[in-house]
């Protein structure tokens, strides 16, 4: 990064610009490249989705929600080896201890390939059970998800591999290569989803648009658009990895010694757990839908609404993370410099322009609900029906999201590890599972239909979130506000 007669700052000037100028316009200032880089990285998720929906097929837009929990495990061990090794090799780096960051950069990337080998091997052997595992309940949808998974399983290695490429590329300071591989992907599978998906002579939009060639692979095609995708953006981290002073992947750096797999899941524990989690979520979301509805048209629009509604909340909720994203830097150098008035602060801002964002977000959505929502949430009136109303339960608890997520990444940069992991898995984990599960019980023992309780379970778990966060934040901060001159270890 240079400043002005194209030198570069000492970390004497970067520690004083980030200890000493206002938090506002720091935050500000870091927050638009991760929000522009997240928001671009779930836009792709939305894709295949949408593309799907054209095919006007309910089955196949569940059959992509059945997937995701599958998805969310290729990333949720791509961000295991991917932070793990990450933030080793950033401490490596401190110590000028460049040989042990190449061991660890390899090390790391060639077990999460391993495992996404085997992922791949296994789940295709096994892809009818797996596919009944996922959450598909009727003969189309099982069917359509057998189709979508194929691909994406045989892509798995490639996906884990670029996670970790990304991460690693991010914790050497080089947050700009991995934005040009994530944009890249996604342009790539914006550009494929209709070619694969479609062929000659095929309408889209309502009749608006002609295909005048295309593949014809159906919903095969979308996931083949992705694994494609992810393939391009893995070569081009590749090469970003090759350029100026950044680690480099060479298999004769591989060390299969426990040190260094001992290092992997200390720094990317959390991370597995949080996504292995949100897997698990859908996974019971899907079988939900299952136990409670009965007729196959109803599961397949209910799986399909559900579908979309998650895409879209996904990618809404993408902004706030990248917003969140700003904070960390801030946060991080002035509680290690003891400046805590600055992170409360910080934090405290965060939290207010997220709240205000999020509720003008909310309010939008709810008045336009049913057309943002139709465009990813099936295509049967059931289907539209169902996501227009867990579309505005969902949005109606969406602002609550800004203290849940930036708590979360407060008490895990200042390294309160347990509660930032209490707080990470309050939404999907410890609230949302036992609720998807019972709450359609509740709600049919006294009469009422149990879509419905399927229907408010994020939102009840959204405010049972907040409910064990609050408490949990607001401690953090008070011991912050009232220890200036303490050091860091007593807090």
């Amino acid at each position: 990064m240079s400043e002005k007669n194209t030198a570069v700052p000492s970390s004497d000037e970067k520690f004083l610009r980030m200890t000493t100028q206002p938090v506002e316009k720091l935050v500000c200032k870091l927050a638009v490249p991760t929000i522009i880089s997240m928001l671009i990285t779930t836009f792709y998720n939305l894709v295949d989705t949408f593309f799907v929906r054209q095919l006007e097929n309910d089955s196949m837009v569940a059959a992509v929600g059945v997937v995701l929990p599958l998805m969310s495990i290729i990333q949720a061990f791509g961000f295991f080896f991917g932070h793990g090794s990450g933030n080793y090799i950033s401490r490596a780096f401190g110590r000028r201890d460049y040989k042990d960051a190449e061991i660890m950069a390899t090390t790391g990337f060639v077990y999460a390939v391993s495992i996404g080998l085997l992922l791949a091997i296994f789940g295709i052997l096994f892809r009818n059970p797996l596919s009944l595992l996922l959450g598909a309940k009727t003969e189309a949808t099982i069917s359509a998800t057998v189709e979508y998974m194929v691909y994406i399983l045989i892509g798995a290695p490639i996906m884990m591999g670029s996670v970790v490429l990304n991460n690693q590329l991010r914790m050497q300071g080089n947050a700009f290569f991995a934005m040009l591989g994530l944009t890249a992907g996604s342009f790539i599978n914006i550009i494929l989803d209709p070619l694969l998906i479609f062929q000659k002579g095929d309408l889209l939009f309502g009749g608006a648009v002609i295909m005048p060639f295309g593949a014809g692979m159906g919903i095969a095609g979308a996931a083949l658009a992705t694994s494609i995708s992810q393939t391009v953006s893995l070569v081009l981290l590749f090469i970003a990895m090759s350029r100026s002073d950044n680690i480099r992947i060479n298999l004769k750096n591989f060390s299969p010694k426990f040190y260094y797999i001992k290092g992997v899941i200390q720094g990317g524990l959390p991370s597995l757990a949080r996504q292995g989690l949100a897997s698990l979520a859908t996974t019971c979301l899907n079988h939900a839908v299952g136990i409670y509805l009965i007729e196959d048209i109803m599961i397949d629009a209910a799986q399909a609404a559900m579908t979309g509604t998650s895409k879209v909340m996904l990618f809404l909720s993408s902004a706030l993370i990248g917003f969140g994203q700003g904070f960390q830097p801030v946060c991080g150098f002035n509680y290690g410099a003891g400046k805590y008035d600055r992170v409360c602060k910080a934090y405290y801002f965060c939290v207010k322009v997220a709240v205000v964002v999020l509720l003008i977000i909310a309010v939008i959505g709810f008045i336009f609900a049913e057309p943002i929502i139709q465009t990813v949430a099936g295509t049967s009136p059931l289907a539209a029906e169902i996501a227009a109303f867990t579309f505005r339960a969902q949005l109606a608890t969406f602002p609550l999201m800004s203290w849940v997520i930036l708590c979360n990444m407060l008490l895990q940069n200042i390294g309160m590890t347990t509660r930032a992991t209490i707080v990470a898995m309050a939404r999907q984990g410890l609230t949302f599972v036992p609720i998807v599960l019972l709450l359609p019980l509740i709600i049919s023992a006294c009469g009422g239909n149990p879509l419905t309780g399927i229907q408010l379970s994020q939102s009840v778990a959204d405010l049972l979130s907040l409910a064990i966060s609050l408490p949990i934040g607001l401690a953090v901060l008070k011991q912050l506000k009232n220890s200036q001159g303490v050091p860091k270890e007593k807090l």
